[in-house]
């Protein structure tokens, strides 16, 4: 149940309601080397000067 309230916030959030609407960003890193391939990616939310991101 909790999932789905802060869904549903960032469903708000992100459509604009409050002012200016959030930006998701994102990314996949691939890198190849000798051990093999390595895998990442980025996720983030950006809105005006201020970013917050996740990496794996």
């Amino acid at each position: 149940m909790k999932k789905m309230i802060v869904l549903a916030a960032l469903a708000l959030v992100g459509c604009g309601v409050d002012g200016e609407p959030v930006q998701p960003t994102g990314g996949v890193n691939v890198t190849l080397n000798g051990d093999g391939v390595g895998l990442g990616a980025n996720l983030g939310l950006k809105k005006g000067p201020v970013r917050v991101g996740l990496g794996l």
